[in-house]
């Protein structure tokens, strides 16, 4: 789908909120469009469940408006809200059958019993648990239980699907799988879908775009494929995946100094002579033998990781994290290389309230 073109569905303006002297959130503002998978990604106590919160009706902002579809709802309660919540505990009711449990805001809802009864066929084959209709919730694995629960939110036809961690509590090959039948979920109720993780993996997987938030700040918003390649700070580029930070010198424009060596680069418009950060991933150091006149370091350690070899190469007092199809053994002399565009250029924040806040590349 193409996002530049569709319409945003939910507008969060200016929303502040704090828990005693506790700021949580600080004057956010952010968009969500129609059939979006948005990922709000970030550590625990960054404010990312606390914003889904708002947006569900569960938590009220001290501050700003919840937009949606061009309505305010800020002051709506969560059941007038067109949203259903996915949480991470599940909370299926263990005295009703599975059935019993889909039905239960359709009930409320005091729809008639034939219509009830297709939306839960419809539901169950959806989330692919055909004929546990007489289940009950105890004899179900977490995966099917966690199905259930999704089951029971889209019966109600929301516009969006909030879902906090909800496969936090499940192991690793469940939870994998489960990332695969919520892209697929999507894909075919086409709705939005607003996902709460603090996994990195999670996040880059199914995401269409991802929201990193830090101390109650955006840090970036992107895709997938933008926010690892080209982070925004150092925060996003050390949360998000694997990196190699560095002080650095930008001597001028397309040419940094790091630790003493001279590398070329794509960026421009820092100035001469700057202090800098400089980011490089793993995957892309490449290792040689060593030459005189270039980084030269030794391999410090050396894992085995299936896919690559990651080693760590001590280098001019900085120990670098490299990943490569190429095995150096343990105390091997190497030398450094970066192409210019593996090399990511980022501003240095001047206090720790702009660091908090983010700083943007200049890119």
């Amino acid at each position: 789908m193409d996002f530049t073109t569709s319409k945003a569905l939910i507008t969060l303006e200016q929303i502040s909120k704090s828990f005693g002297e506790r700021l949580v959130i600080d004057e956010l503002d952010l968009s969500i469009r129609e059939n979006e998978f948005v990922t709000l990604l970030g550590p625990s106590g960054c404010g990312k469940t606390t914003l889904l919160r708002i947006m569900g009706g569960f938590t009220a902002p001290d501050e700003g408006r919840v937009i949606f579809d061009g309505a305010d709802i800020t002051a709506l309660p969560p059941n007038k809200r067109k949203l259903n919540t996915v949480f991470q505990k599940y909370a299926l009711f263990s005295h009703m059958d599975i059935a019993e449990n889909i039905a239960f805001g359709l009930k409320i809802k005091k729809k008639t019993q034939d219509y009830i009864d297709n939306k839960i066929s419809y539901a169950l084959k959806l989330v692919n648990l055909e004929g546990y209709e007489k289940r009950m919730p105890d004899s179900l694995s977490g995966g099917q239980q966690q199905r259930i629960a999704i089951a029971r939110a889209i019966v109600n036809e929301p516009k969006v699907l909030l879902l906090d961690e909800p496969l936090g509590a499940l192991d690793l090959k469940l939870r994998q799988d489960m990332q695969y039948e919520l892209i697929r979920l999507k894909n075919e109720l086409g709705i939005t879908f607003i996902y709460v993780t603090h996994d990195q993996e999670e996040a880059l997987t199914m995401s269409d775009t991802i929201v990193v938030l830090n101390q109650g700040y955006i840090q970036q918003i992107g895709t997938p494929e933008g926010i690892y390649n080209e982070p925004e700070n150092a925060f996003v580029a050390d949360f998000i995946g694997e990196s190699n930070i560095l002080d650095a010198l930008m001597i001028e424009d397309r040419l940094v100094e790091v630790l003493g060596v001279r590398f070329a680069c794509v960026d421009s418009g820092f100035g001469t002579n700057s202090p800098v950060d400089v980011v490089i991933r793993p995957e892309d150091v490449e290792l040689s033998e060593r030459t005189d006149g270039a980084l030269g370091g030794v391999v410090s350690h050396l894992i085995f990781k299936g896919v690559h070899y990651e080693m760590e190469v001590m280098a001019h007092g900085f120990e670098w994290l490299v990943h490569s199809t190429r095995m150096f053994p343990v105390g091997t002399r190497v030398c450094i290389h970066v192409e210019p565009d593996n090399i990511h250029i980022m501003h240095k924040p001047e206090s720790e309230d702009e660091e908090a806040a983010g700083v943007e590349i200049n890119a």
